[in-house]
């Protein structure tokens, strides 16, 4: 049964415009420069340690509350929304009407950004819909100005899987609605036996031999938020269009579901020479902004980080000239993005249980997305994906199972530096550049690869377009600079944490561990 919307005023699915009136009223937002709206919020990041999930309604072994806890907290909410002015704004998670799920977001007027954001990711309703008996699959309860004293920094996301319900206490931060509903599609994803990937997804047009209609390669950019996802998944090789930035699901047979018809991208460092397309939606007058520097005048600066680096931004897909997502083929390829800094090479090809192990892994080095917590840390997220809410082993065991059913072609991409971090002169950074000609070496098979003796996986030994051996062999770079002892001890210690990192997922198939070497 659909949660029950008693409110002092209730506001049924306004209109973009109506959305970008009220966001226009709030004391903290302003015009930009490119007519648009921004928002400063309270908060500027996902507040992890504050998402608790109702220990009866998952099998996982994170931070949970208990049902009389959650329905606690419930009933301080409604009691509150009783006496407020609410918005809801419903629409769907997906295109395909054979899989898509109903989603609601409930949030007070006095948030109208987050509910313009929100309608732009949504897929639309249909014309006529009665939202009196449309029964939603995933709602998010969203109170921004109550606190939740006793949880951390006075804020509770509460997850009830039960009855796909989500509610939200005090965080005005726009990504608590777009993960709150995900979060539940993860669940009734892995239900119908696929698994929902924290991934971008791109359609790239392959030239084929004697000129004949070019191959559309579906290629999967999974990896978390700040290491490069949205970025790999726009930028262009052979004319490709990205087709979801996000989120997606992979079902048996390789076959591919968006979840959103907008984009919700990070602006730290938007450079139009290098993100066009991002940065021309960005810059369009119905565009939201959040947390992103804007000066007195509405003057724009994305390279200022005084508040934040976690800058972001939202708009319609449509801006970017998408593939269809109707028109996508069982995907080809996975990159498993990671953000390093030390011995991993530009990119390297995996096999089926390496595959598991280090889509298991989930190393990068966190970012202002994560928060405080986890920007500049050694982080090994499972995944990539931490909204996936049930036990992490069914994550890794059911990525085996669906690479069973469909082969894909794996690969690991750092996109960060080999040899030390940002401030080491001895470093060097794997650049757009190279990355994107990274991509299209994978797609086109024109990548010459040798095995690495020390992880088992193979690196490549010439790119086109990439000029630096280096980069592609971190190895090399160490011993040039006379470091071969610091590599060798890296190369130890990685092998002994990665492998007793997957040993302490219970139950999760041995065979990704005996891979690690």
């Amino acid at each position: 049964m659909a949660y029950q919307v008693i409110a002092a005023r209730v506001e049924w699915n306004p209109t973009a415009a109506r959305l970008r009136e009220l966001a226009g009223k709030m004391p903290n937002s302003q015009l930009t420069e490119f007519g648009n709206v921004v928002v400063k919020a309270r908060v500027d990041s996902r507040s992890t340690r504050s998402t608790y999930l109702v220990d009866d309604s998952t099998n996982s072994t994170g931070q949970t509350i208990t049902r009389a806890e959650y329905e606690r907290w419930a009933a301080v909410q409604d009691a509150y929304i009783a006496d407020s002015h609410m918005v809801v704004v419903d629409g769907y998670i997906g295109s395909d009407p054979a899989f898509r799920t109903k989603a609601r977001l409930i949030i007070e007027a006095a948030n109208a950004n987050v509910a313009g954001m929100q309608k732009q990711l949504y897929y639309p309703v249909e014309e006529g819909y009665d939202p009196d008996t449309w029964e939603p699959d995933t709602t998010v309860v969203y109170t921004p100005n109550l606190e939740a004293p006793g949880y951390p920094n006075d804020r509770l996301i509460a997850v009830d899987l039960a009855s796909n319900i989500t509610r939200v206490l005090n965080s005005d931060y726009f990504g608590e609605s777009k993960k709150g509903g995900l979060r539940m599609w993860n669940n009734i994803v892995y239900s119908r036996g696929g698994l929902a990937l924290h991934a971008g997804c791109k359609v790239i047009p392959v030239g084929t031999p004697g000129g004949g209609p070019a191959d559309n390669k579906t290629v999967l950019i999974v990896g978390l938020s700040g290491t490069g996802k949205t970025t790999t998944t726009f930028t262009t090789q052979l004319g490709s269009k990205p087709a979801q930035d996000d989120f997606i699901a992979l079902m048996p047979g390789g076959r591919v579901y968006a979840t959103e018809n907008g984009c919700f991208a990070k602006t730290f460092g938007l450079d139009p020479k290098y993100e066009p397309a991002i940065y021309h939606a960005t810059t369009k007058p119905d565009a939201y902004l959040e947390n992103v520097s804007v000066d007195e005048a509405g003057k724009v600066d994305f390279f200022d980080t005084s508040y934040t680096k976690n800058g972001r931004t939202t708009w319609p897909f449509s801006y970017v000239d998408p593939w269809p997502p109707d028109q996508v083929a069982p995907a080809q390829f996975l990159l498993i993005l990671n953000r390093n800094e030390n011995i991993m090479p530009a990119v390297a090809r995996l096999d089926r249980a390496q595959t598991a192990a280090y889509f298991m892994l989930g190393e990068t080095t966190g970012t202002s997305a994560g928060g405080k917590d986890e920007e500049g840390k050694f982080l090994r997220v499972p995944g990539t994906n931490p909204f996936f809410p049930r036990d992490f082993a069914d994550m890794g065991n059911r990525m085996l199972e669906l690479l069973d059913s469909h082969e894909i072609h794996a690969f690991v991409l750092n996109t960060g530096r080999v040899g030390g971090g940002d401030e080491d002169p001895r470093s060097k950074k794997v650049t757009i550049p190279y990355s994107s000609a990274v991509v299209q070496g994978i797609v086109e098979g024109t990548i010459e690869w040798t095995t690495d003796h020390d992880f088992g996986y193979e690196v490549a030994t010439a790119v086109p377009g990439v000029d630096d051996p280096e980069i592609l062999r971190p190895r090399l770079l160490y011993e040039r600079q006379g470091r071969l002892d610091e590599y060798d001890a890296m190369v130890a210690r990685l092998k002994r944490e990665r492998r007793e990192y997957l040993s302490s997922f219970s139950g999760l198939d041995e065979s990704l561990v005996k891979s690690i070497g």
